[in-house]
């Protein structure tokens, strides 16, 4: 009975009015559900056999993460898929479910390509309905109150109440844990991560944020701003929607000039730079009506898929070049800053910022008149240039007690060899000399900035099962990005270790004044020392206590692993004892 009941679900809906997602049969006024979404992509993986809607690992809802999969071949193993050179675009919805464009958009995309019978040869599509599972089961109508429909729609916040497009790097949610695992067996060419903008109002409905071209592989980022970016505003625009970089605004309204947003690898299409795939962030406008979002953003991916079906193999060949180079690159830049000098013209359709009384507060108030639409030239900011540049070890060296940084690297596709015995290994290791600290959390965390070291050269001791990383493979800068503190979304600056910077031993000061005296007698450049430290720091001479921690701190009593970042660098060829 169960069969048939299938069988007959089935066929009704082959019928090509009941193939209707949930959003077109509310006329468009509506976003599908979770279930409703998964249903009707289960129903697509019985229908047509050239789609495969697959599962993998976990989310803190509780449940897998989705992927639906074309492949006009029937082929679904990503080694085989690699093997073929063929090109994978992956496409990421809902990660942020009350931006939930995407969701419906490509539920449409995917019927209409396997009804038409039209997927590529030479391109594997690969979906996820829904990245924020939890988010979407939290529904309402009211906590986006700047957004101009549907009717009902998901939270930006997961169950444990992060942003998931903030997770990437740190990897706090199981969602993020598995997303990685599906990016880094499909290892795709082009990533798509559908979104909604907030901010001010203008004509466009899409705007655009790509990876950003400075600090994307020199290869890819030609190939990106001289051929996939022209086409891409110029396909859109033959479909009917201008588009716009995302509208980053320097003062309240764009009319002062926009900047391009640098994406750092706590974001989606941050973390996919670090793996030489090309990102992108659509953002539709939030006051456009929502059947114009869903439209707009279908068309975009019909735009993508059409320039990936014409570009596949140059796609392919980039990649492969790219990750070629970056296993041999010797500098990376792990933070970055906008060039305020240089700017370009842009032409940007917006409309007339004005004032007016509040009927609240009686006081003046921004807004837009959309009778008064204007076309002018504004300025736009998009170069940014290198903050800190760093020169790669021959290896990094982990010590085995850091399990989540050990297991987050093996996610991301890091070979790592473990010392099969205890050795003492002259590297260079750093003192944290200096860094600030968010006063507020953000995304559970107090967030580390502005760090500086202080290198040291040391024979430090090692032991059997510590992990040993060489920086000389394709994920280099996932590597480097991580585990050097200085980067923007270090593991260091998202407190992977906090621990460090917490003395474990100290002194009684009656106890020790005897010591330090002796210490001072017997050593005279520590006595030098001392007084030169006073004539820096006049404060000094009337403060003992200081006196006597000056003195604890460059004695050897001082313990060594305060403030030593754990990870140690081997700039070397040195002999290891290694499996």
């Amino acid at each position: 009975m169960k069969h048939f009941l299938n069988l007959l679900l089935l066929l009704i809906f082959m019928n090509a009015s009941a193939q209707q997602t949930p959003y077109e049969l509310s006329g468009k006024t509506e976003t599908a559900t979770y279930q409703e979404t998964i249903k009707y992509y289960q129903l697509l993986d019985q229908a047509y056999p050239e789609c495969k809607l697959l599962t993998y690992g976990n989310t803190d809802f509780g449940k897998p993460l989705n992927v639906l999969v074309l492949a006009r071949d029937k082929v679904f193993d990503p080694i085989t898929i690699r093997k073929n050179n063929k090109c994978v675009l992956l496409i990421n919805n809902g990660i942020h479910p009350g931006e939930p464009e995407g969701i419906d958009a490509s539920m449409m995309l995917a019927r209409d390509l396997l009804k038409a019978g039209k997927l590529p040869e030479n391109v594997v599509i690969c979906i996820i309905p829904v990245y924020n599972i939890d988010g979407i089961f939290n529904r309402s109508g009211t906590s986006r109150a700047n957004q101009n429909g549907p009717v009902a729609y998901g939270f930006r916040g997961n169950n444990k109440n992060y942003d998931l497009n903030r997770d990437f790097i740190k990897t706090d949610s199981k969602n993020s844990h598995s997303f990685q695992e599906i990016f880094n067996i499909w290892q795709p060419e082009i990533f798509v991560d559908t979104h909604t903008s907030n901010g001010a109002d203008y004509q466009y409905t899409m705007t655009l944020i790509p990876t950003h071209k400075d600090k994307l592989n020199p290869g890819l980022s030609a190939y990106m701003t001289g051929t996939l970016l022209p086409d891409l505003y110029a396909g859109i625009k033959q479909r009917g929607y201008e588009m716009i970089p995302y509208v980053n605004s320097i003062e309240e309204t764009p009319d002062a000039g926009i900047t391009g947003f640098l994406e750092s690898p706590r974001y989606s299409t941050g973390y996919t730079t670090l793996h030489n795939t090309i990102g992108f962030m659509p953002e539709t406008h939030m006051l456009k009506a929502y059947d114009k979002r869903v439209d707009a953003t279908y068309k975009l991916l019909e735009t993508y898929l059409e320039i990936v079906i014409r570009d596949a193999k140059k796609l392919v060949e980039n990649k492969h070049t790219a990750d070629k180079e970056t296993a041999s690159q010797k500098e990376f830049t792990v933070e970055w800053k906008l060039d305020q000098e240089k700017h370009e013209a842009l032409e940007f359709k917006g409309y007339a910022a004005k004032q007016k009384p509040s009927a609240v507060s009686g006081l003046d108030r921004l807004y837009y008149d959309r009778s008064t639409p204007y076309t002018k030239t504004i300025k736009y900011w998009n170069t940014y240039v290198p903050a800190v540049t760093l020169h790669k070890p021959i290896a990094y060296i982990i010590p085995q007690a850091w399990d989540k940084v050990i297991s987050l690297l093996k996610l991301n596709r890091v070979k790592m060899q473990r010392l099969t015995k205890d050795a003492a290994i002259p590297v260079e290791v750093y003192y944290i000399a200096d860094y600030k600290t968010a006063g507020k959390p953000f995304e559970g965390h107090y967030v580390h900035s502005a760090v500086k070291v202080s290198p040291a050269k040391q024979n430090l001791q090692f032991y059997a099962g510590d992990y040993v990383v060489y920086v000389n493979q394709p994920v280099n800068r996932y590597i480097v990005e991580t585990l050097e503190p200085q980067a923007t979304d270090s593991f260091f600056n998202w407190n992977f270790f906090d621990s460090i910077l917490g003395m474990k031993e100290h002194f009684s000061a009656y106890v020790f004044e005897d010591t330090a005296a002796d210490l001072l007698k017997k050593d005279p450049r520590l006595r030098e020392k001392l007084e030169q430290q006073k004539q820096k720091d006049p404060g000094l001479s009337k403060n003992a206590e200081a006196q006597l921690d000056f003195i604890y701190k460059n004695s050897d009593y001082y313990e060594k692993t305060h403030n030593r970042y754990p990870i140690a660098r081997l700039l070397t060829e040195t002999q290891l004892s290694l499996k």
